[in-house]
């Protein structure tokens, strides 16, 4: 707060809707009225003083007729009624009528009520006159004697103010409040006592501390938080103290309020940097955090833990701390669990990533079979991410993992199967020993695949590393067993028919003959392929999908055939079994593209994949080595590029990361000595406790304001003209979730302004919180007013008035001059934000609004143009810069944000450089903006309006 906002009066809201009274009609009502009466006159009163009016005849009325009563209401009333009636005259002497009130409180503080008593100390504690104070000063110190707590609690208050404001009335209060926290029991009076002796005479507060360090933890938690904050005061300003008091932080970790605890945390890791220290507060995090039920004080805790591990020396404490923090993951919770899961990555070493996956597969195996959560899906997918991560940055963990992720591939969640199949894939391809494990689960699980997407990725991960004739023959199988009976159309019309007998089914003519000639292992499938033929809902998985239409897998299938058909063809030397063998995988073929052209399936085959499918055939009847080469060697080497591509920009961003946070240290840096340092140099830590209370004031400085002049004059907006007889300017603070208005208001006319009135009204999702109240302005006098907006959502909002007032004396109408609006920028809400592709592409699916934004500017080159739109955007690149590296005349890139109310946008940039225009051409194309709500959409556009052309400096 500023020094001329230092009175802070009691707020009364109030609809001035009605008319307003009579001073005529309310000084009869405080006169002749009963009880209830002069209640109502006084409250009308109190709200008129308030809107500005004065009153000055009504003083004498009210101490006369209502000071004397001893009804509760009134007295209440009567408080806020001194709080705020005007006690001066107008050359600043006191009234004369103000020593009737003096000695009307002076009783009040004898009163035998309690209540009347406490609240008569707190009201005085909002008096600013000290001749007002100085004869209740006998009567203030008695009440430290009071039998009950709740006097004697506020007269330590009353003590404190006095003796801050005006120490001459009480000069001896330190001493005197001293002794009383000596003898006083109850735990608010001492905390009240405590913190008056900390802000008053610190001296004095050590030394009551140091008598009665070992009984802290009798102590109630009010007064540990007091003594908390002294003690990280005391060792920030004077580290020499520190030994004396940390054991006393270590003590209050034991306390039995987590509110302490987590103080008491927090101070210990700003005091101490010793592994031991680190460890204690670690761990008092990660008991609270198992401990506290609400989910918002598991995720501001840790984040604390986030924070300390941030810290290179202190991440090695952590990471034996590994196996606690996991215990987190039994909160319900998504957020708690995803936060838990990275910090635990994070940490994870050789050491402790045995353990680390023992427990995630148990999490993994815990999520089959439940459903009684909604977050189960996404939770299993956590934990599928968080072990791929683990078996790539250690590969010795994959043989444990992988056997139980792959069960997962026939889940009926496809989000989480296909994490598993795009890490099985990863795995075989850089593991070689764990080719044959892989292929061996794979043909498992196979036929319990419901998804297609994921039979797709099964099918290629299959064709592409079977290498024994075993395993190629066994796809085979597999392949027969999911497409069903075979020639497909003829089967099917037969079962619409009725024709087909189940002892009939085994001995069908194409197949029976292929049979033969194969051996043993086909006639096994043809027997269980045709046994579940009778029910549509019991068909082969395959052969469902390609009555469904879906003929994209047919191609994949093909694919694989072709491949382990050529595979098959090397292994084996007989022609006899390598020709049987062909002609079963284009036999497969051809009946699929007879049933692709039929009108059985619900949708029609289409021409890429009967492209494909025929292609496919070819190859195989041709068996040119070339094509051999192509199927079989150059598919696998563009896996391996892609994957290679993909570890080393994780590389990358971990050597960032690590960078980051490796504290480099200049050859020239002065080394400080703790013991060698002065007071005032200690600022290299700042105080917790100060910026706390200056963040939950609002008035956290941001990074930017390195140069407090730059950065706030930049923010003052201009209302009015400076020819305007009122000249209104406004600094605009932007917090999280509310937006303050500082107006200042000038008049700059030889008149007195009355009723000068500051009227706001806001368009978008903004809501004014209160109405400024009216104001007196002198000839050419200035004034502050402060109007709170409350933000919503993210979208551009605009707040919009004038100013009304009237000339004192004149008769003509209220006068008004109009502001210029003050555009809210939405740039303030939103912060960079990263997803997956998948995550992407569904977020991009789902959201209804979008906003197509074409590319307007002078920027030149491709990447300049993406780097701006970044920067004036807030948004966050997800093309990795592989992706977007070279120069081709084209780019196209994601991006995605979100914003402080958990809003995601999401942008995709397509843009080219016209060549045949010439090197200086601008760039064209055009930027899609999808959100949830449309307000975010076109805000964000607005914002890329604005922002496209780059400014010539």
């Amino acid at each position: 707060m500023t020094a001329a906002e230092n009175v802070c009066y009691t707020l009364i809201n109030v609809p001035m809707d009605s008319e307003p009274p009579s001073e005529i009609s309310l000084k009869n009502d405080l006169e002749k009225g009963d009880v209830k009466l002069k209640t109502e006159a006084l409250k009308k009163v109190i709200i008129m003083i308030l809107n500005g009016e004065k009153l000055p005849g009504l003083l004498m009325t009210i101490i006369r007729f209502v000071l004397p009563l001893q009804d509760h209401t009134i007295k209440k009333l009567l408080l806020v009624f001194w709080e705020i009636v005007p006690k001066t005259t107008p050359d600043g002497r006191l009234l004369q009528e103000m020593i009737l009130v003096c000695d009307a409180y002076r009783k009040d503080l004898q009163h035998p009520n309690e209540f009347i008593r406490g609240s008569t100390l707190r009201f005085l504690c909002k008096l600013k006159e000290a001749e007002l104070l100085e004869p209740l000063m006998p009567s203030i110190r008695m009440c430290l004697d009071h039998r009950h707590s709740y006097v004697r609690r506020n007269a330590v208050l009353a003590i404190y103010t006095i003796y801050r404001n005006f120490e001459h009335l009480i000069p001896d209060a330190p001493e005197l409040i001293h002794d009383f926290l000596v003898n006083e029991k109850d735990a608010s009076c001492k905390r009240n006592a405590f913190m008056m002796l900390i802000h008053a005479d610190q001296d004095r507060a050590l030394d009551y501390l140091s008598t009665c360090i070992d009984q802290v933890q009798t102590f109630g938690d009010i007064l540990q938080l007091v003594i908390v904050e002294l003690i990280y005061k005391v060792c920030h300003a004077n580290p020499s103290e520190r030994a004396r008091f940390i054991r006393c932080i270590y003590n209050l970790l034991q306390s039995s309020s987590p509110a302490v605890k987590y103080e008491a945390a927090g101070t210990l890791v700003t005091l101490s940097s010793a592994p031991t220290a680190i460890k204690a507060a670690a761990q008092c995090y990660i008991d609270l955090i198992i401990k506290e039920s609400d989910n918002n004080v598991k995720l501001i805790v840790l984040d604390r833990l986030i924070e300390l591990k941030e810290h290179p020396s202190h991440e090695r404490v952590l990471q034996d701390l590994v196996m606690d923090i996991l215990r987190v993951l039994s909160t319900p919770d998504l957020e708690v669990r995803k936060k838990t899961l990275q910090l635990a990555l994070d940490l994870v070493s050789s050491r402790n990533v045995e353990e680390l996956v023992i427990v995630l597969k148990k999490e993994v195996i815990k999520t089959n079979n439940v459903t009684e959560h909604e977050d189960t899906d996404k939770y299993r997918q956590l934990l599928v991410r968080t072990l791929h991560s683990c078996s790539v940055r250690f590969p010795d963990m994959a043989a444990n993992v992988i056997p139980v992720l792959m069960e997962f591939l026939s889940d009926n969640n496809e989000a989480a199967a296909a994490d598993v199949l795009e890490f099985v894939r990863e795995a075989i391809q850089r593991f070689d020993n764990l080719r044959p494990l892989i292929v061996e689960k794979m043909l498992e699980v196979f036929h319990a695949i419901k998804s297609v997407k994921i039979y797709r990725g099964a099918l290629w991960i299959l064709g592409e590393y079977c290498s024994t004739k075993e395993d190629i023959q066994s796809v085979m199988t597999e392949v027969r067993r999911s497409l069903g009976e075979i020639p497909i159309v003829e089967s099917e019309i037969k079962k619409e028919a009725g024709e087909l007998k189940p002892e009939e089914e085994v001995s069908v003519g194409p197949a029976q003959k292929l049979v033969t000639e194969m051996g043993t292992y086909a006639t096994q499938s043809a027997l269980s392929s045709s046994r579940p033929a009778k029910k549509e809902e019991d068909r082969p998985p395959l052969r469902g999908f390609l009555l469904d239409g879906d003929f994209f897998v047919a191609a994949s299938l093909a694919t694989t055939l072709t491949k382990i058909a050529l595979r098959y063809v090397s292994l084996v030397q007989e022609r006899k079994k390598q020709n049987s063998f062909i002609a079963e995988a284009m036999l497969l073929m051809a009946t699929i593209l007879h049933l692709g052209k039929s009108s059985l399936p619900k949708k029609p085959i289409t021409d890429d994949d009967v492209d494909r499918i025929s292609l496919c055939l070819k190859v195989l009847s041709e068996c040119s080595p070339l094509m051999n080469d192509i199927f079989n060697k150059e598919c696998r080497q563009s896996l391996s590029h892609m994957l290679s591509a993909k570890l080393e920009e994780e590389k990358l961003s971990q050597k960032k990361e690590s960078e980051k946070r490796n504290v480099t240290v200049q050859p020239d840096d002065p080394i400080s000595f703790m013991q060698l340092t002065a007071k005032n140099e200690m600022s290299s830590k700042e105080d917790q406790f100060q910026l706390s209370l200056l963040a939950a004031m609002g008035n956290t400085q941001r990074k930017e304001a390195a140069d407090p002049l730059a950065s706030k004059l930049n923010k003052v907006t201009q209302l009015t003209g400076f020819s305007d007889p009122v000249y209104a300017e406004a600094y605009v603070h932007v917090n999280q979730y509310d937006i303050v208005l500082d107006v200042l208001v000038v008049n700059q006319t030889s008149d007195t302004l009355q009723n000068c009135t500051l009227e706001l009204a806001t368009l978008g999702d903004l809501k004014l919180v209160e109405k400024p109240s009216p104001l007196t302005l002198a000839p050419h006098d200035f004034a502050n007013i402060k109007a709170n907006v409350k933000v919503a959502s993210t979208e551009n909002g605009i707040i919009f008035g004038n100013i009304v007032y009237d000339v004192s004396g004149a008769a003509s109408d209220r006068n008004c001059v109009v502001l210029s609006d003050i555009h809210i920028d939405i740039m303030d809400y939103i912060q960079p934000a990263a997803c997956t592709d998948a995550e992407f592409r569904q977020m991009w699916a789902e959201f209804e609004w979008e906003n197509k934004v074409s590319v307007n500017t002078n920027i030149v080159d491709l990447n300049e143009y993406l780097q701006h739109i970044l920067k004036s955007t807030n948004m966050k690149c997800l093309t990795p810069e592989k992706a977007l590296s070279g120069y081709c005349g084209f780019m196209a890139a994601n991006l995605y944000a979100r914003s402080i109310f958990g809003e995601d946008a999401l942008a995709n940039v397509s843009i080219e450089k016209p060549i045949h225009l010439g090197p200086e051409a601008p760039v064209t194309g055009h930027i899609r903006i999808r959100a949830k709500s449309q307000g975010m959409a076109l805000s964000l556009g607005d914002k890329i309006n604005l922002s496209q052309k780059k400014t010539s400096l």
